[in-house]
């Protein structure tokens, strides 16, 4: 143990003396209860769990969140969450056991104390601020220290999540029987990533042991291939760092999906509530889902959702009109629009408008190499239409910024998620009749990305 680890660990020694002068054991330890909070069963089951982190800052990025309010971000995570992780350490990650109860106070999972923990005091501590689990490392303690401190945790009735980051410590986690090994990504020597570590390990930890894969995970199709190796996944920098906290969970646990086609308040209801990021508003005069300005406006009303407004060779000056007065997220182009055309867009549009680009793909892919355009939507010929275009052509490619078009429904949006696109675009395969989602339908899409 040395460089980074070794400093923290070296002044959470100097921390846990002070804090014992100021808060003495005995000031506390008969008003500890045991936890009633299970957090082995929360983990246990079919579903991929997800242990969502509270997380203000770190030694490799910084301050991540400015606005760090734990209320607020638990009453979302409690959503999504199996379990919530909270960072307590002061000195590194700007952490507090105070953040404890008011986070078990917004939220019914267990509660995970993350902290570099070297004496029981600490884990007394962490259950009379209301956790119900604690972190131990296995790169910080020898086998003596690990089973003494485990066994004052399940004393008080909480779980412990066992760290290792090689394969040494994962011979030690399960010589000393651990329950629940998270793996750790990132090598707390240097800070670097290595998301492998989690496909060499884990299948090594033998029949029973849950295994958490942890730090370095941001992204759907991350999650959707390392689900075949963890049960379940740590996530906090990914989350922390984005102001919408909400769209941040559905990004990594669904994908970055959009519903098309949106003309009633109901509908863009039960697409948020399905999992859905964004919702399409239609205003090609055209097509059987358009929409007005006053219908779009009660669509948006109805649902907090991301809203897209769908263009085909518009004048920039009614695409810009709309965006103003509906707030758009985005402005997506259906048509021939070339980039002349979009540079005069990106100048008129407010800055925070993103300018989106529906490609049609035949035999070969089209080429993404317009300026100013943040999102491509990959689709078949005519938006709408159901029908699909050869995937295949997908592969290999970088695709970040793309959106996957084209009859996607329950049946086949598994597989048109692990293309590996930055999300999928829905429309009439969660419709009844055109214009019309059906609550069912688009339940059983998200029900289906969500499993994995």
């Amino acid at each position: 143990m040395q460089t980074v680890l070794a400093k923290i660990v070296a002044d959470k020694a100097i921390w846990v003396e002070a804090r014992k002068q100021q808060q003495p054991l005995a000031s506390f330890q008969n008003e500890i209860q045991p936890s009633t909070r299970h957090f082995y069963d929360a983990l246990q089951g079919a579903r991929t769990a997800f242990i969502l982190e509270c997380k203000k800052a770190s030694p490799s990025k910084g301050v991540i969140r400015d606005d760090f309010d734990p209320a607020r971000i638990a009453s979302t995570y409690k959503h999504y969450a199996s379990a919530i992780s909270v960072l307590t350490d002061e000195k590194y990650f700007q952490g507090s056991f105070d953040f404890l109860p008011v986070v078990s106070q917004s939220a019914p999972q267990p509660i995970l104390c993350k902290d570099f923990i070297i004496d029981p005091y600490q884990i007394y501590l962490a259950r009379y601020y209301q956790a119900d689990a604690c972190l131990l490392m296995l790169s910080v303690l020898d086998d003596e220290q690990y089973r003494q401190l485990s066994a004052v945790a399940h004393s008080l009735k909480m779980g412990v999540l066992t760290e290792v980051s090689n394969d040494v410590e994962r011979e030690r986690a399960m010589a000393l029987g651990a329950k629940v090994v998270g793996i750790n990504n990132r090598d707390l020597r240097d800070l670097s990533i290595d998301l492998n570590r989690t496909r060499q390990l884990a299948p090594r930890l033998g029949h029973g042991v849950t295994v958490i894969s942890e730090s370095g995970i941001n992204t759907y199709g991350q999650v959707r291939e390392l689900s075949h190796f963890a049960n379940g996944f740590l996530i906090g920098s990914a989350l922390m760092a984005h102001d919408d906290l909400n769209a941040a969970v559905r990004r990594v646990l669904l994908g970055e999906n959009k519903v098309c086609g949106l003309t009633r308040a109901q509908d863009a209801k039960a697409a948020c509530d399905a999992g859905a990021i964004y919702g399409g508003l239609i205003f090609v005069p055209s097509s059987p889902r358009a929409v007005s300005v006053e219908q779009a406006r009660e669509v948006i009303s109805a649902a907090p959702l991301q809203y897209v407004g769908v263009f085909q060779n518009a004048d920039i000056a009614d695409v810009c009109q709309k965006a103003a007065v509906l707030s758009l997220s985005a402005v997506q182009l259906h048509g021939s629009e070339d980039q002349a055309y979009i540079n005069a867009l990106r100048e008129a549009l407010p800055r925070d408008v993103q300018i989106w680009k529906a490609l049609n793909v035949g035999d070969t892919l089209p080429a993404r190499d317009y300026h100013h355009v943040d999102k491509y939507i990959f689709d078949n010929g005519q938006g709408g239409s159901g029908q699909r275009f050869d995937w295949s052509l997908l592969q290999g490619q970088p695709l970040d910024n793309v959106l996957l078009a084209g009859g996607l429904a329950a049946d086949n949006c598994v597989q048109a998620a692990q293309v590996g696109c930055a999300g999928l675009d829905f429309n009439s395969g969660v419709e009844s009749q055109p214009g019309i989602k059906d609550a069912r339908l688009l339940a059983s899409v998200f029900q289906t990305l969500r499993s994995y």
